[in-house]
This record gives structure tokens, C-alpha cells and sequence, in this order.
């Protein structure tokens, strides 16, 4: 059942994740705790989500890439670390099974909100390698805004900081050697439907062999679903502030679905020690096919840079003494009544 008009709310799982409610649909989940392998990077993603109609356009855990879930914040060449999940590329070796798959820790939350028409969350994590090391401290917020009776969108804030004595090299199986496999980012694995589906950026519709590595501001999935006569639409703008805008992008339409714009496709990132590095990006979830996606793309866009500027800036400093939301709640399921902008 649709949502329309009845607002947003989120309901806490203390100590393991959210769920924003649209209505009585379950818009989408936010596991930020996950019980994950480590062989899996364990990882914050959000799975399901569901379109306002109610259709899941996400995939959790496939059984050929068990470390996709939903949409993750996933990076497969981090120095020499893998925080993406399984193997590593190994130039002249293919993909090779090493101790190295790190994992996004939990580490505590600044804000968790919720109002008519609009779901925020902000937390803290500590990037650790799978032998201990932590290389990045990360401020991340999520939210959740109402676009209309057909859609929503999801916007993605992160500001890494390297806490490492070292230079952190950011990249991707391509920088390592191999040809057009540059993903590694904000990346979406779409459902099993999806498979086939059609690709569309601002110049038009094209597979993934023809559109993967391509540079453009937003690219979107039409895809269809099994049991019900519906297709749906996923979509993400890329903040125009991000390293490498506009970025390539890693999209399949074959073999399965997925959208990720790359900023470390073709060219590794540099982060010094001590310094952040920032990335904005707005997801489009709607009821609908190929022909709305630049009307979706305008209004994510706009979302974007209304709710973007100061998030996970800094502007609330971690190290002011922020208090962990959850600190004093048992655990437990607790429906959240914290208006959006109030102190936590």
C-alpha cells in the first residue's frame, strides 16, 4: 500500500539499524551494525528499498557476489586493502583471496530524525583493515526526502579523514590493470528482474557495454518486476563538488543489474594524512519508466544541494562532544519522534 500523504517515519533497532516507514511500507532499511563475514567487508547498506508503491529495487547478498547488498558505500582498492569483499585484483593473476578484506565499523550516532516528509540520519565509523589497522575515521549521513505521490530520494554524505601516518591511494581493479572494470564507490545491485533492464543517462538509452566507463552528471535503471505488471526506476545524481565530477561510471544491464558512479574508475585519490575527502550523492526511487528520469534527475539534484551543505561537512564536530543518540536506550525496537535540525 502507497504511502501518499501519510509522511515519514523511522523506527530504531537500537544498536543494529533503522527502517523509514512511508505510511505503512517500509520505504527502506539502513543496517549500520551488520553481522556480516569477514570475508564480506562488513559493511553499512541499505536493503531493502522499495519504491512508494511498495516494489523492492534492491538485492541483498547474491549468491555471485555475496558482498553486494543493496546500496553500499564499497571501495575494492584502498592502498592495498579491499573494502568491497572477497577477492582482490592481482594484475597477471586475476582475482586472488587475500587477508585483507577490511571492515566499515559502527562507531556511534550524532542524529537520528524523522518528520513528515523526511527521514535523517548521521553517524561515525572507523575504517579497519582486516589485520587491525585503522586508516579512516568517517562521518556519514543518509536521508530521506518525499518528492512526490511516484517518488523519493535518498541522499549519501561522507567525509572520510585519514588517520594513517601515510598517504591513502583510493582506486579500483582499472587503476590496478585491468581494463573497464573501474567500480568501486556508492554502488547499487538492482533485483533479479532488473536483469536486461535499460540504462539511461541525459544523451539517452544505451546497455552497459555502452555506457560503462562514460562520464556523466546522473545515470538511471528501468527495470522490471516479477508478479506484478510494474516497472520502476533508480537513479543517482553525483554532487558536483565530488572528486573527478562528472564521474565515470561502472553499469551493467547484463549479467545482473548495477549503477556506480566512480570517482576512482581510471585514476587512483590521494588523501594525505589528516586530510577529508567528501562525497554527496542523491538517489532517485520511483514508480515509473525511462521517460521520467530527467524530470527525477531535477528534482534529486535539488534535494541534493538543499540538504547536502552541511550534513557530514563538520558543522556538527565529532569532536565537540556529540552524543551517541542510542547511549542511554536499551535495546530494542523504539519508534524515533526526534524532530529533524534538534539537538541530539
Amino acid at each position: 500500500m502507497s504511502g501518499a500523504g501519510q509522511g515519514l517515519r523511522a523506527v530504531h533497532e537500537v544498536g543494529t539499524g533503522f527502517t523509514a516507514l512511508d505510511g505503512e511500507t517500509e520505504l527502506f532499511r539502513y543496517t549500520y551494525a551488520p553481522e556480516t563475514p569477514q570475508l564480506e567487508s562488513p559493511k553499512p547498506f541499505v536493503h531493502p528499498i522499495r519504491t512508494r508503491a511498495g516494489h523492492v529495487v534492491s538485492l541483498f547478498r547474491p549468491h555471485d557476489h555475496v558482498w553486494h547488498k543493496g546500496i553500499a558505500w564499497s571501495l575494492p582498492v584502498v592502498e592495498d586493502e579491499n573494502f568491497w569483499g572477497g577477492p582482490t585484483y592481482v594484475h597477471g593473476r586475476f582475482y586472488v583471496q587475500l587477508a585483507n578484506d577490511g571492515t566499515q565499523a559502527h562507531r556511534g550516532i550524532d542524529a537520528l530524525a524523522a518528520e513528515a516528509g523526511a527521514v535523517e540520519f548521521v553517524h561515525r565509523l572507523e575504517w579497519i583493515t582486516e589485520a587491525g589497522e585503522p586508516l579512516f575515521t568517517e562521518r556519514r549521513a543518509l536521508r530521506a526526502d518525499i518528492l512526490s505521490d511516484d517518488a523519493w530520494a535518498l541522499t549519501f554524505d561522507t567525509a572520510m579523514t585519514n588517520v594513517a601516518d601515510r598517504t591513502i591511494p583510493i582506486g579500483s581493479p582499472t587503476t590496478r590493470g585491468r581494463e573497464n572494470a573501474g567500480y568501486g564507490g556508492l554502488f547499487w545491485r538492482g533485483p533479479r528482474s532488473f536483469t536486461g533492464g535499460r540504462l539511461v543517462t541525459a544523451t539517452g538509452i544505451g546497455s552497459g557495454d555502452e555506457v560503462r566507463g562514460g562520464r556523466h552528471e546522473w545515470m538511471a535503471f528501468e527495470g522490471r518486476h516479477d508478479h506484478v505488471d510494474a516497472t520502476s526506476l533508480v537513479l543517482m545524481v553525483d554532487h558536483h563538488e565530488n572528486p573527478q565530477h562528472p564521474p565515470q561510471w561502472f553499469a551493467r544491464d547484463a549479467e545482473f543489474a548495477c549503477l556506480c558512479p566512480a570517482p576512482f574508475f581510471s585514476e587512483e585519490l590521494e588523501i594525505a594524512p589528516g586530510e577529508t575527502a567528501r562525497f554527496r550523492y542523491g538517489v532517485g526511487i520511483a514508480d515509473g519508466d525511462a521517460a521520467a528520469a530527467p524530470a527525477l534527475a531535477d528534482a534529486v539534484r535539488a534535494v541534493l544541494a538543499r540538504v547536502g551543505s552541511d550534513a557530514a561537512s563538520g558543522a556538527r564536530d565529532v569532536a565537540s562532544g556529540a552524543r551517541d543518540v542510542a547511549t542511554d536506550a536499551p535495546p530494542g525496537t523504539v519508534e524515533v519522534v526526534q524532530p529533524i535540525g534538534a539537538s541530539a
